[in-house]
């Protein structure tokens, strides 16, 4: 299946899209390359925003702003997940049944790639609307999609599609 029918797929189940994933077994490749595009796509998403604000401000000039935009979100925010990944390994550890540190940073890449249509919506949100009630709404919006997604594909457990 496509990976835009895959993300499709993940609204609908979010957690079966997970464990077929994780059922081919450890890929450090896929996991790199689907944090790799939802940081591309989340740099796509803030290109309204960031045209908005050159607008506002022209003091710094919108290719300035896109060059950072593309440098954090394509460069460092894959790191920093990485990062975050290890750190909620043991706390998602301690509060239901272990988890590889894999298992965790899979669910959380997939989440965010996953989650990138609605993270476009809030992208077009702060570029035409701007801040106020509406930004704020869909900024839950996706926050609640992503922990969705993200506690759904905790939930699943690669020695138990072995077993299965």
């Amino acid at each position: 299946m496509a990976l835009t029918g895959d993300i499709i797929a993940t609204y609908k189940g979010p957690r079966r899209i997970v464990a077929r994933f994780l059922s081919q077994g450890r890929n450090e490749v896929r996991a790199l390359l689907f944090v790799l595009i939802a940081g591309m796509m989340m740099f796509i998403a803030v290109m309204p925003y960031q045209a908005r604000e050159a607008q506002l401000d022209p003091e710094v000039p919108i290719q300035a702003r896109m060059y950072w935009s593309a440098l954090f979100y394509i460069l460092l925010v894959p790191i920093l997940l990485y990062l975050v990944a290890l750190v909620l390994w043991p706390v998602v550890w301690l509060f239901r049944r272990p988890v590889t540190v894999y298992e965790v940073r899979f669910s959380m890449f997939w989440a965010l790639l996953a989650t990138t249509p609605v993270m476009i919506l809030l992208g077009l949100t702060a570029g035409l609307i701007g801040q106020g009630p509406q930004l704020t709404a869909v900024g839950y919006l996706w926050m609640a999609v992503f922990s969705w997604f993200f506690i759904s594909g905790l939930s699943v457990r690669m020695d138990q599609l072995d077993d299965e």
